[in-house]
């Protein structure tokens, strides 16, 4: 999966193929949560800091802005609608 990316990583930085590999499956499961897992995981790690939820939400709010989170799992009737119209 992602061989393009691993020999990219690997020609441009110190790491062996092995290690890329696993940094590529590290980032991809960074990003393949869904905005629910976001909003959870976060929610503990700042409630964890002892922020109060109003600087909470506040602070996940703007932080979804920026998040690439994982699309809806589409059916085959909705890819072929994305594709065909």
């Amino acid at each position: 999966m992602h061989d393009d990316l691993v020999d990219h990583l690997t020609r441009s930085t110190p790491l062996q193929r092995g290690e890329a590999l696993r940094v590529v499956q590290d980032v991809l499961a960074y990003f393949d949560e869904t905005t629910e897992q976001f909003v959870r995981r976060r929610h503990r790690e700042l409630q964890g800091q002892g922020l109060l939820n109003a600087a909470i939400f506040q602070q996940v709010s703007a932080e979804l802005e920026y998040r690439a989170v994982a699309p809806p799992e589409l059916t085959l009737r909705q890819l072929r609608r994305i594709v065909y119209g």
